[in-house]
């Protein structure tokens, strides 16, 4: 039977990009893509809902009318992502490909894609909320870090969100501080958190997600490498000079829009391969994250102070 490159290139592509979602802790984002039109290349409409309110009712003339304006806003993905990997004939063959890409596509994925895709969100999170003056810095104190989160959470409530509404991705910094804390830990509870199509068992601060976020994903600003320094082939992602850690964010849980698709990697066989024999895939990722002027004020960013 002849091997089927674009049998096993549609499953990476599925596979990759159900990955991204389960494993990111940014994952919870493209649950808000579902409305998203999407038709391949780096665009996407996102669509923005107005509606007027309540007016008196008439007994004469019955009814105050109103419109719904229900219409899409195109965004285009600014990341654009690839990579192209060789995989030694005398080390692969037919028989053990799929097994053999598959290993080395998920760790690429785990270790070097998902945390670019998830410090690349909260960083433009990071730098709506500074835009817009949604943000302040603050130095850690155990005796007063939960009334500065609750001073942040009951400022998004006052817009008219629930608690139940909100998320709070977190510093492994600022979640210590809260666990040590046994006062703090009368109002922490476990749950799950549907996320992908699974169920991660995760705290809660009165019914608020709390999602721990490692360092190096969680700062203002990054530097995506573009592949090429100095001759060398390098890529990935960096802090800026200007960068400042994220302490924790409290987030509307429908503000963020996320989407990263996948596209169709190429499989190139020792045969067909022109530059080595070797297997080849070309693997390429488009992604981004928006949030819509209406939401903007329903997200604030905390910083760690000096």
């Amino acid at each position: 039977m002849p091997f089927n490159t674009l049998e096993y290139a549609q499953l990476f592509q599925t596979e990759t990009d159900k990955q991204v979602v389960q494993q990111a802790t940014s994952g919870w984002m493209e649950a808000n893509a579902g409305q998203v039109i999407y038709n391949g290349g780096n665009e996407i409409k996102i669509p923005d809902l107005n509606m007027q309110g309540l007016a008196d009712y008439d007994r004469d003339n019955g009814y105050v009318k109103g419109s719904v304006s229900f219409k899409y806003t195109t965004y285009e993905m600014t990341q654009d992502r690839g990579r192209s990997f060789t995989l030694d004939a005398m080390d692969v063959n037919e028989t053990n490909f799929g097994a053999t890409a598959a290993s080395v596509l998920s760790e690429f994925q785990r270790t070097k894609v998902i945390p670019e895709i998830d410090a690349y969100r909260y960083s433009k999170i990071a730098a709506t909320a500074i835009a817009a003056g949604q943000t302040k810095g603050y130095v850690l104190n155990e005796s007063t870090v939960i009334s500065e989160l609750y001073s942040q959470i009951y400022k998004l409530c006052d817009l008219g969100l629930d608690m139940s509404q909100l998320v709070i991705p977190i510093s492994y910094d600022a979640y210590g501080v809260l666990n040590g804390s046994e006062k703090i830990q009368k109002k922490i509870d476990v749950g799950q958190f549907a996320q992908g199509g699974i169920n991660l068992s995760i705290k809660y601060l009165d019914g608020i997600p709390l999602i721990p976020v490692a360092a190096n994903r969680f700062k203002t600003e990054y530097l995506f490498n573009n592949g090429k320094t100095s001759g060398q082939e390098v890529g990935g992602f960096t802090p800026t000079a200007n960068a400042k850690d994220i302490l924790w964010m409290v987030v509307n849980r429908s503000a963020p829009v996320a989407i990263s698709k996948t596209d169709t990697p190429r499989i190139f066989d020792p045969l067909t391969n022109q530059e080595a024999n070797a297997w080849k895939i070309d693997y390429r990722k488009y992604h981004d994250a928006f949030i819509p002027k209406n939401k903007v004020p329903t997200i604030f960013v905390t910083t760690k102070g000096e």
